[in-house]
Formats: C-alpha cells, structure tokens, sequence
C-alpha cells in the first residue's frame, strides 16, 4: 500500500487541467519505463501555429498544431520584464521540501529537483530515451545485464566528481530496507537486491563499478521499464553517503532542504510561500546556464495576471479558448500547444467494503456525465478517458473499450443488481447502509463544475453526493492518505511508459482492487521489450481495466504553456516540463 499512496503524492490535481496553473509540470515517476512513444496527436501543424504571427488574430484552439505561436506585439512586453536580463522567473505551487531524488513527498518537489539533478538518461519531445549524464549504454543480448557509460569529467555542483561509484552507491540505497520512496527500484529485479534488503549481504551484487566511467548492473528478469529506472537521477556518494548505515536514512532526509545535485542550476534560497531562488551552476555538464538566475514564484495568486504584469516569465494552462483568446490579446507571449502525457482520474478507495462490487463502480461511470464536464470547462480541448493511457502513447487503443456514455437508467439497472435500492428519502440503501459517497478534490473551477453536475446527476440515481474541497494540495493527500473518502480526483504524473499508468492496479499495490487476470497481464506487459508484443497485451489489459475499473477514468487534456517573447530556446516538453531545455534558455 505503501507505493499506491507515494503514488498519489507525486501526481498533480485532475481539476488543474481545466484552470491556469502556475507550473503544471509534474516530473515523471522514476520508476516510469522506457519509452517509444510519439505523439500520434501531432499531426501537421497549421500555417499560424508554425509561423510568426504578425496580428493578434484569434485563433481557435481546436485548429492549433504543435508548433509555436509567435508574439504579435513584443514591444507590449512590461517593463518589469524587460528590465530581467539575467533572471528567467516561473510558477510553480508550494513544494513540501524534500528536493532529494527519490525521496519526493509531491510533483512539486520534483519540479524543483529536475533542475538541481540529472539523471543518466533523459527523453526527448516525443518520449524518446536519449543519453545524458551517460554518454552511451549498452543492453546485453539476453535483456538482463546494462552497461552505462558516462560521460568524462562530470561534476556535482560542488565541484567533486561524479563518478560510477556515485550511480551505485544511489542504487543501493534504494534497496534499503527503510527506503520508502517512490522509485520502485525492486521492479527493475537487480540481482542481489532483495538479499541486501534483508540483511542477507553487504552489498547488491548486481551492480558492478568496471570503472570510474562505466557501471554494469545485472538483473534477473526482463523488464521494460529497467532503462530509466536505473538511469535515474544520481546523488553524490560524497555528501548523501558519508554517514550512510544500512537501515538508517534519516540522514538525508535531513538534507533535502540543501541538495547538491549535478542539474543545471543550484539551490541559493527557498522562502516558503514566495520563491525558490537557484544559481546557474558552473560545474554543469552542458556547460555553464545562458541565464544566471532562475526563480520559482510560489506565491499564491492568478497565473494570468502574473503574466500579464510581467512579474512572471512563463505559465501553463489548461488550452481553452478563452485561456487561448487571453494570451493572444497581450501580445508579448509566444505560445505552444502540447497534448499530456498524463490521464485525469477519480480514484476508489477499495478499502471500503462495498466498492468490492464492480457493478458500484460501474454504475458510478454511468451516472456522471463526464463528457459535459470535460468538454465543457475545457472549451472543447480536452477528452474523456477511458483507459488508463494517454493518446500520445503508442499503447493507446479505443479497441474493444466501453466508452461509458452518460446512462443514468443503466446505472440505476447496475446499482439494483448490487443490492442497493432505493430508501424513503430517494437515497439508495443496502443492508442498512446508505449509498453515500464522499468526494475529495482540490479547490478550482474544474472542480467546481464537477461537483455541480455529480450531485445532480447522483441525486438522479439515488446516491447521496458529499464533496470536500481543499485549498492545500497537502491537507488533500493527508484526507486520502487518512483513508477518510470514497471519490477523489487526481492526475498521474507525465508517463514516459504505459506500465507507469497502470503499476498501482496490481493486487500487491491497489490493497483493495484485485483482479488476477489484470495482474498477470500488468507482468506480461513489462516482460518483453518488443514494441508490438506489449501493444498487444496492453490492448488486453485496458480492456479487462474497462470492464473491471479500478479507477473512474477522466480525461486528457492539452496545455497551453505561455512564456515572454524575450525568452529563447524554451521548449516546453510533455514528457519533461521545461527542464531539459532551461540549460540552453537565453534572453534577449
């Protein structure tokens, strides 16, 4: 259970798909898999969106490409953003504090730590897994054994090499028995790493440092996630492992709030509630950041007026066209449309009893005219979700899926068949319980529109809605992780690999939701790195999701990532945020 709940503390809220969002850009899981994945909503861009812009002519959002809408009137730009020459300033909501990789208590956290760290490897705009800290890799001919090879001279931001003991020594750490983290190392099947687990030896004896360059890490099984878990963000052995004991790791957590990473930037302050502030870091790989400064804003407030003020260089937000009509107007922002990789959901907490029933569970589908409200608040831009996959990804399928159309009366046909009928009051009962269900979600418009339309449509079928809303994302996950709730909303992280969608629907993690078929497929799909062998078997798995839901799947949404004319190089990434591209950032 331990993993299904970090789950839901690196996701970001589903309702911040349809409202301005200082800084949308949840950094992906590490235990996210290797992906292939393209874009297969990229399609050709129209000539507005691939051209400059000269006019601002409204565009419609539905007719935008992936290309970028050049600024109509630069000369618009405020003052108090013209006058940054050296500081590149971006949203982002109150982390909690624990910057260290792999040790993130929220998506926040790892906006902040994808700038302070790097891993070995990355992935580019269409999800593809490029070299990074590691120059190159090789992958035995069994699948089983990864050789990486970094790159010379690399630096932590303190100055002191990073090296391949460093990769190791952040590998080991994972299999410590204390490790509660969100990094699933353990999925990857290192050998040796379930006997240092528990005592049984000093080290992993899958990892192997051949050279300061080069580690070799031996697994048991394939595993088509193992890429980039074992490439993942790297902490200095140096600072992080100097009073390492197996069994303690309270050391670092200590540290989270002083990280020394090798990312581009480094951590000069964090005043909680206003800003983090970061320094270019000289030791960098790539090379010295074009722009000295960087600043996450965490002031609470309107992204668009921080905007328009130009208190603030750049924002995501949800691709309405009146979001869209609004940006377009100031004239001084360059704007570009970008599909998610994530997937909006409203999860069931299967610790209640009676959500053992999946004909409930169905019913609940039925009876919430999610397309009103996805298509509605989002203008048209977004989509309902019915698996567990973005339509970016390569695995996505509408093939054999029950879309759930809005049917209230099949709904109430399902809640009979489970037993529950409907009580005096018009409230449904069964065995003397009423049919209430109480919802969680955070404080927005979205959210707004959906509670609205759930209690009439809930009412409609005789279940007693009860919504909580929350203006702290952190009080949120309390409530879920108190198990207080039946209904809450959220959103996956971006996902580089479709396993990533779908690794918490297992009997072992889900605590609750148990479905053999969902299990075996969810280990079928992992097993094998052949692209056209696993897109088989996730067919199979979204539909044995579909009939058996584990989760009311929501929607897909598009952002509309807006930032200063006088930025350059900015290539806001679905899969990475603006992160891999902030190094090469420049102002003009």
């Amino acid at each position: 259970m331990k993993k299904q709940v970090l789950s839901l503390f690196i996701v970001l809220l589903a309702s911040s798909l349809f409202t301005a969002c200082t800084s949308n850009e949840s950094k992906p899981s590490t235990s996210s898999a290797p992906s292939t994945a393209t874009n297969s909503n990229a399609g050709t861009a129209n000539s507005t969106a691939q051209t400059n812009t000269s006019a601002a002519v409204s565009t419609k959002v539905t007719d935008l490409g992936t290309g970028v809408i050049q600024a109509s009137d630069p000369s618009k730009l405020p003052d108090s953003a013209k006058q940054r020459n050296d500081t590149f300033i971006a949203g982002l909501t109150e982390p909690s504090g624990a910057f260290t990789p792999h040790f993130h208590q929220s998506g926040y956290d790892g906006n902040v730590a994808s700038v302070l760290f790097a891993p070995l490897v990355t992935v580019d705009e269409k999800g593809k897994i490029v070299p990074y800290l590691a120059e190159k890799w090789e992958i035995s001919k069994d699948q089983l054994t990864y050789t990486f090879h970094l790159n010379k001279d690399l630096k932590f931001s303190d100055g002191s090499p990073l090296t391949a003991e460093d990769v190791a020594f952040t590998l080991t750490i994972l299999h410590d028995k204390n490790y509660d983290g969100g990094t699933d190392i353990f999925s990857s099947h290192i050998k040796g790493g379930l006997a240092y687990k528990e005592g049984k030896a000093s080290s992993v004896a899958g990892i192997k440092v051949i050279d300061p360059q080069t580690i070799q890490i031996e697994t048991d099984q394939v595993n088509a996630t193992a890429l980039l878990t074992l490439g993942g963000q790297v902490l200095s052995k140096a600072y992080y492992g100097k009073d390492y004991k197996f069994g303690s790791l309270e050391y670092i957590r200590e540290l989270h709030a002083k990280p020394v990473g090798a990312g581009p930037y480094k951590l000069d302050k964090h005043l909680p509630g206003q800003e983090l502030r970061f320094t270019a870091n000289e030791h960098f790989f790539k090379g010295k950041p074009k722009i000295e400064r960087f600043i996450y804003k965490t002031t609470e407030g309107d992204a668009f007026q921080f905007i328009e003020t130009g208190e603030q260089d750049y924002a995501a937000f949800s691709a309405t066209q009146d979001n869209l009509d609004k940006l377009q107007k100031l004239g001084f922002l360059n704007l570009k449309l970008n599909t998610s990789s994530a997937y909006g959901y409203i999860s069931i907490n299967h610790k209640k009893p009676y959500f053992k029933d999946k004909k409930l569970r169905q019913a609940l589908i039925y009876g919430l005219d999610r397309k009103t409200i996805v298509e509605g608040v989002s203008q048209g831009s977004a989509q309902v979700a019915n698996i567990p996959t973005s339509p970016t990804s390569w695995s996505y399928t509408e093939e054999g899926i029950n879309p759930y159309h809005y049917d209230p009366e099949k709904a109430k046909t399902l809640l009979d068949e489970a037993g529950w009928k409907e009580g005096s009051d018009g409230v449904r009962e069964k065995d003397g319980q009423k049919l209430v269900i109480r919802y969680l979600s955070s404080k927005s418009k979205g959210s707004d529109a959906l509670i609205a339309i759930a209690k009439e449509n809930y009412t409609a079928i005789g279940i007693q809605f009860e919504p909580e809303q929350f203006a702290d994302f952190n009080a949120l996950l309390a409530k879920v992780d108190g198990g207080d709730y039946d209904l809450a909303s959220f959103s996956t992280p971006m996902l580089l690999d479709p396993h990533s969608g779908v690794s918490g629907f297992t009997t072992e993690e889900a605590k609750g939701y148990s479905n053999p078929k969902v299990d075996q497929l969810i280990k079928e799909g992992i097993s094998t790195l052949d692209i056209e062998k696993r897109k088989e078997v996730y067919k199979k798995l979204y539909q044995e999701l579909n009939e058996d839901p584990p989760y009311i799947f929501y929607s897909y949404s598009k952002l509309l990532y807006s930032y200063n004319s006088r930025i350059k190089g900015l290539d806001p990434n679905p899969y990475r945020g603006i992160a891999t591209s902030l190094p090469l950032t420049s102002i003009e």
